[in-house]
């Protein structure tokens, strides 16, 4: 990163940061100046940045780019299903095919199912509205598709840094954003400095965009900083376990598409499964719950382990093996949960923003057009001078754009299966997705109540869930399939895992809802243990974490802060 820097002190100092807990060296940062920095090497920001070279080339003007990634590689945190819509990588590259863009298993065959504990019922496929077929579709590695754009990106003069973890935005004396700061490296668990400690370093731009995914700790500082969600409701969010499996070669159907909904879980608690066949014998198969959940029993992990035992799903995996394994929040609030999106010096891109169709489970087509309208308006407010302004146009563009009219027609599904349940709330969101299809849409939107946080119900309120043990043959627990993430952190750091207040996962958790972030962790990070008297603490295990945010989320009293640790620690998904 020296080699375009000088230092720090010949810049302008930012009055304050929105800090993320990392321990600052501003006098011994190095500065770097760009037009534009991104965080998130996901496809929201890959895209954003391929479009502004693609700007610059063709206006013949100059456009600096950056876009910082924590993971150890592009893609090592990327994990999603995933079937793709290539209506968004078709905005950027219009001969992808052309470009050898690794979407390679066209679906071919797809079915839904609602399961009992026994029985699969398939739902015909007439009945689901347009949208909700996958005709078109491919079936990919996400992360695959990210490692390719990443090639692209650079190829037109991106800079591309893995491994650096964007820990800090940046704010001048005008309350404007004015770039973002990685974290140092080499701090000890003491927060102290080791043997090869390196300051972070500042990166000053005319425009930040955030596309750092579900629950980034950046966009969640801007969010409460510039107040962007005070008039959209409350954002909701999903957890989605993964494994990736190689199957016996005789249960592999290349561009076969299965989703189910309905067991494991009970009519109240919504969740859906995905099964995708592609590449040389391997399947994408996950389960993604809502957490929204009541129970603080449950256990999303044990839940998915559990559903791969059903008699029409353990048959297709049966000769096979789980060769990657790892789990993300998602974004499940649609289009009334969208916060303001522009702020003074920065635009949120992607599923910061929260752009996935739940109903479709997808949302990567969303986040790279999402990116492509984030560049078109930077890139003219740059060349125009107009430095650290609000890009109302991007926001006014977006909420005019195809991304748009896709997330309305779904907007009260989530809604009704919150209400209803999963049966009848299903129903209701297809007919209505069916009338607003037809122009026949009803004249309102249903509004989400309340945060996921607030739905937990008291422990002994609430019955209790006897999970099967792993046979270790089709389901396992979680420290087996955490080896299969390629997770690792350095150990002597800060913890990245930050309790406000020590005394509640014990005195509050764990009497009133048995800390439940000993089940819906899928990592094995928390865990209640006894100390040499007998009473309870509550131990963190940070270097297992996925990175997945769940804590963040669920915790019943916003308890937990989930920030960034020492870059390149975490997951290392291959394929994911």
């Amino acid at each position: 990163m020296s080699s375009s820097s000088s230092e720090s002190s010949n810049k302008p100092s930012p009055l304050h940061s929105l800090r993320q807990g990392v321990a600052l060296a501003p006098d011994e940062r190095e500065s770097m100046d760009y037009d534009v920095v991104i965080v998130g090497a996901g496809p929201a920001g890959l895209a954003c940045a391929i479009r502004l070279k693609q700007l610059a080339a063709s206006r013949q003007k100059d456009l600096t780019v950056c876009v910082l990634e924590k993971g150890a590689e592009v893609g090592a945190h990327i994990l999603s299903g995933a079937v793709i819509d290539p209506v968004g990588l078709a905005q950027l590259f219009p001969d992808w095919k052309e470009k050898d863009a690794p979407l390679e298993n066209a679906v071919t065959k797809e079915r839904l199912c609602f399961l009992t504990e026994k029985r699969a019922f398939p739902i015909p496929g007439f009945l689901l509205p347009p949208l909700m077929k996958n005709h078109g579709c491919y079936i990919a590695s996400l992360g695959n598709l990210c490692r390719w754009l990443a090639q692209q990106a650079e190829a037109l003069g991106v800079e591309i840094y893995t491994g650096f973890a964007a820990a800090e935005l940046l704010i001048n004396d005008k309350d404007v954003v004015c770039g973002v700061a990685t974290g140092d490296m080499g701090v000890g668990k003491d927060s102290k400095k080791r043997d090869g400690w390196t300051a972070g370093v500042q990166l000053m731009s005319k425009y930040v965009v955030l596309a750092e995914g579900a629950r980034g700790s950046l966009t969640k500082a801007a969010l409460a900083h510039y107040d962007l969600d005070e008039k959209s409701d409350p954002q909701k969010f999903a957890i989605g376990i993964k494994e990736l499996w190689q199957l016996a070669p005789e249960q592999h159907e290349p561009g076969r598409v299965l989703h189910t909904m309905g067991w494991p879980m009970d009519g109240a608690t919504e969740a859906g499964s995905f099964i995708y066949h592609f590449g040389d014998r391997l399947a994408s198969i996950g389960l993604v719950t809502h957490l929204d959940y009541h129970n603080p029993h449950l256990s999303p992990f044990e839940e998915f382990q559990r559903f791969k035992h059903h008699p029409a799903i353990r048959p297709m995996l049966e000769g096979g093996k789980p060769i990657a394994y790892g789990a993300r929040a998602i974004t499940a609030g649609g289009w009334q949960s969208v916060p303001q999106l522009a702020f003074p010096g920065g635009l949120l891109a992607g599923c910061a923003a929260g752009f996935v169709n739940l109903p479709r489970i997808k949302g990567s087509h969303n986040a790279i057009e999402s990116g492509v309208l984030a560049a078109d308006a930077a890139a003219e407010a740059v060349w125009a001078n107009r430095q650290g302004k609000t890009l109302t146009e991007y926001e006014q563009k977006l909420r005019r754009s195809r991304l748009a009219r896709e997330l309305k027609k779904v907007r009260n599904v989530k809604p009704l299966l919150e209400r209803f349940g999963t049966l009848l709330g299903s129903l209701l969101g297809g007919m209505d997705m069916w009338m607003r299809t037809l122009g026949l849409g009803l004249p309102f939107t249903l509004h989400h109540r309340k945060a996921d946080h607030e739905s937990l119900r008291p422990a002994d309120l609430s019955p209790k869930i006897t999970y099967p043990k792993p046979d270790g043959k089709i389901s396992f627990d979680r420290l087996t399939l955490l080896q299969l993430s390629a997770t690792n952190h350095e150990e002597n750091q800060p913890g990245h895992l930050k309790l406000r207040d020590a005394g509640i996962p014990t005195a509050y958790n764990l009497p009133h809802y048995a800390e439940p972030a000993q089940l819906y962790c899928p990592a094995g990070v928390y865990e209640i243990v006894a100390r040499a008297d007998g009473s309870p603490r509550l131990q963190i295990n940070a270097q297992n974490c996925v990175h997945c945010k769940t804590c963040d989320i669920k915790d019943p009293t916003q308890n937990i802060n989930w920030i960034v640790p020492e870059g390149g620690g975490g997951p290392n998904y291959p394929n994911m």
